[in-house]
């Protein structure tokens, strides 16, 4: 009987064992998977994970939030799509780069955190939204070769558009050719009750006969997760950089009918929770190909949203939430951005930091991640805040910087200073319509203390000559010279 009894306790642990679920066993000698997940024109107030009065549900970037950092000091390196995009990849403040968009905005001899990721063993790949310049893409030429895209720039595989959605022509591009010649064409499209740049808004002109706006996104997550799915069979030991510059929620905002009306901040809402949805099927995708345990996963938007004041009145919803401006303002609503990290057994689940941190500093925290360091020549402006990821210090981020619409800001420890009068973007176009705007144009220039007015919404320029002569000066010096030249 005590045979048996036993007998019958061993089996119960056999079997309690092989139905518990273990995590994937990590290979402690392979660098971790990248994952760097980008959407377009979200902003700081739209996730719930960052404004808990958000009128938008976002559960599976949430849960990321919850398994990993966030930050709530993190800054787009550029104020709209194409710098922002540019200072990411290279780890260079975007104002510096003079060259033309129909050059492609990296120079040939540019290393970029892909080139540098491949020439250290990963396998590196590119889905979604490029928007850095590919020659010709605005006239591609049937049969011949697109130059100067992400083949060309660090990246083994390439699918994806050359621009944003509502900029044409619109087609879709793998490696370095489309896929149809877009022999097309489409007219102009706006939505009732919105500005002309919000709503289903897109600009007429070429494209293929079978392409169509609304499956876009959907068919870029397809890319991303077939593309993880050949990663995991093919048993590579080496690891792989998936970067996916998603193309929403960017006009045009275009929810499937399963998201219609389901937010309380109406399509951009619904169209924010499609999104929401598309970043879970990735994240499912790694759990169940066992690649989540050694994959670290950024996820970042790449600047401010197109929102208006009457959208706030309308929705009671602000997608900048506490924050000032919107996208291309250098108000902090035009770069501050919601930032997420997540690394298992490594980043603490659950944690936040209110450090200061830009997102051209990804670059040299992939560095330290693999202790590599960056050489002078690449990433001018990237700092590394791999040490706030593993808990071990506060940060010394020297400042931000960001430029558009001839102004420069800087960001300094908890105060910021704009060399000029005004907002700088997109808020400057509107504030005619929209009276309840600060017009922060009282004096020459404007200075506020973050720290303590995070909405920019008291100009302490007149009180504070000495602080705007300190910053300015830093801002010229900084403007002058790159980041990690004057930090030796």
């Amino acid at each position: 009987m005590k045979k048996a009894q036993r007998f019958i306790v061993v089996i119960g642990i056999i079997l309690f064992w092989s139905c518990t679920e273990r995590k994937p066993q990590v290979d402690e000698n392979k660098p971790p998977n990248i994952l760097i997940i980008l959407a377009d024109d979200l902003g700081y107030g739209d996730l719930s994970s960052f404004n808990p009065i958000s009128k938008i549900s976002t559960p599976n970037i949430d849960a990321i939030a919850k398994d990993g950092m966030k930050f709530t000091n993190a800054h787009a390196a550029g104020t709209w799509c194409v710098p922002s995009r540019y200072g990411l990849l290279t780890g260079r403040f975007p104002f510096r780069n003079k060259r033309e968009y129909t050059e492609s905005m990296i120079s040939p001899d540019r290393i970029t955190m892909g080139k540098f990721l491949q020439q250290n063993g990963y396998r590196t790949a590119c889905v979604g939204k490029w928007h850095q310049g590919i020659v010709n893409e605005k006239n591609p030429v049937e049969g011949a070769r697109l130059e100067g895209g992400p083949v060309d720039k660090g990246f083994y595989y390439f699918y994806g558009i050359p621009a944003s959605l509502d900029i044409p022509p619109y087609y879709y591009i793998e490696n370095d050719q489309y896929v149809t010649y877009p022999s097309d064409s489409i007219g102009d499209n706006f939505s009732e009750g919105w500005s002309p740049i919000q709503g289903a808004f897109w600009r007429g002109g070429k494209m293929p006969p079978d392409f169509r706006h609304g499956n876009v996104l959907e068919a870029l997550t397809s890319k991303v997760n077939g593309y993880l799915e050949e990663y995991k069979n093919e048993e590579s030991d080496d690891p792989f950089f998936m970067y996916f510059p998603m193309t929403a929620p960017h006009t045009p905002w275009l929810p499937d009918e399963a998201f219609e009306g389901k937010s309380g901040a109406g399509m951009y809402g619904d169209f924010v929770m499609q999104v929401d949805h598309y970043v879970g099927a990735v994240m499912k995708k790694l759990e169940d190909l066992g690649l989540s345990e050694d994959t670290i996963v950024m996820f970042a938007s790449d600047n401010g949203p197109v929102w208006f004041p009457n959208n706030v009145a309308d929705y009671d919803h602000n997608s900048v939430g506490p924050l000032s401006g919107m996208k291309a303002d250098v108000l902090e609503g035009g770069h501050r951005m919601p930032f997420i990290v997540r690394w298992p057994d490594h980043v603490t689940a659950g944690t936040e930091n209110d450090a200061l941190v830009c997102f051209t500093d990804i670059f040299a925290t992939v560095a330290d991640v693999l202790q590599k360091p960056l050489s002078t020549a690449m990433g001018e402006d990237s700092v590394s805040f791999h040490a706030l990821l593993m808990g071990k210090e506060k940060s010394k981020r020297p400042p931000v910087i960001h430029s558009n619409g001839g102004l420069e800001s800087i960001i300094h420890g908890d105060w910021k200073y704009i060399n000029g009068k005004g907002p700088g973007g997109f808020t400057d176009r509107v504030m005619g319509k929209f009276p309840n705007i600060l017009p922060r144009n009282e004096h020459e220039g404007q200075l506020y203390h973050l720290a303590e007015d995070i909405g920019e919404r008291e100009n302490l320029y007149a009180q504070n000559p000495e602080k705007v002569k300190e910053l300015s000066d830093m801002l010229a010096m900084y403007m002058d010279n790159p980041t990690r030249t004057i930090e030796k």
